[in-house]
């Protein structure tokens, strides 16, 4: 069992009259991903609600900040104990008995065209082998044809404008990879969290965007930018595309910084240090889905 110890603050300038937030800054408490210990500190004096969503386990924080300058920070610890599985015996699940939790996670959406690229989908995978294989296959493309460069798309880009300019960040790179999956019937999702890992060379420790996809039975991690690692990911929040998993969604007038992002790895309950290492297997941090 791995065990992570993270810290995250964000700052902002609030113009008057203030400012609604909704943030999803805290991990996902999964049955492979328990939340061992967390804190919360806001620097202004206001009420704050939270919600659950029961199916994607994302954690919402709602709350109304004065004019003035406003500081959120999040600790946390967070034991990931992986769900693991040999890629050959995860087979893709035909529509008709899909479980209907799932169902959404096959259609275009915002950012994922994947009507607009079924064509070109059929065409590059649609004659490989069903499978954990081929969405793999999916992944590598992407990586292959996508250049990571920071600061070279915005927040209006999409899947067929990163196929278009070949370049991105994380979560264009996961934009393009969940299109290509839907446009084959294979469901996938857009997750939003922070890692341990990731190369130096991109810069300070950041928020991350990745993909799920499912097979067999649950959820299983996908990083087409190939820029982190998978075993270090902590999951925030959960969707269909970077439109409904944004980390912090502002209603007023407002400036902010760079997010400051501090990770560690830390020994676990057994005194034991895992650090996060890139695996041959599977894995996933979610529960197994039940069939209706």
């Amino acid at each position: 069992m791995l065990r992570l110890k993270f810290s995250i603050e964000l700052d902002y300038e609030i113009d008057p009259p203030g400012c609604d937030f909704i943030f999803s800054i805290h991990a996902a408490q999964t049955p492979q991903q328990i939340v061992v210990s967390e804190s919360l500190l806001i620097s202004q004096s206001l009420p704050s609600h939270s919600y659950t969503d029961p199916v994607t386990h994302t954690r919402f924080l709602r709350l109304k900040a004065y004019a003035g300058a406003l500081t959120v920070r999040y600790d946390a610890s967070v034991d990931l104990d992986h769900h693991t599985a040999h890629p050959a015996q995860l087979a893709e699940v035909a529509v008709a008995n899909l479980p209907g939790a799932v169902l959404p996670y096959l259609y275009p959406s915002r950012y994922c065209q994947s009507d607009r690229l079924h064509r070109l989908a059929v065409k590059e995978f649609g004659r490989l082998r069903q499978g954990y294989e081929r969405v793999q296959a999916i992944r590598d493309w992407v990586l292959n044809r996508v250049t990571f460069l920071s600061n070279s798309s915005t927040g209006n880009t999409s899947a067929v404008d990163t196929l278009v300019e070949e370049v991105g960040v994380c979560r264009d790179f996961a934009h393009l990879m969940i299109a290509l999956c839907r446009a084959v019937n294979i469901p996938a999702r857009f997750v939003t969290g922070i890692d341990y890992g990731a190369s130096p060379i991109l810069g300070p420790t950041d928020f991350h965007a990745y993909v799920e996809v499912y097979l067999g039975d649950r959820w299983y991690i996908f990083d087409p930018s190939g820029v982190a690692i998978p075993m270090g990911f902590v999951r925030f929040c959960t969707g269909l595309d970077a439109a409904d998993s944004a980390i912090a969604t502002l209603f007023g007038g407002v400036r902010g910084t760079a997010p400051v992002i501090q990770i560690e790895a830390i020994p676990n309950a057994l005194g034991e240090l895992v650090i996060p290492r890139h695996v041959p297997y599977a894995l996933s941090t979610d529960g197994q889905v039940e069939r209706d």
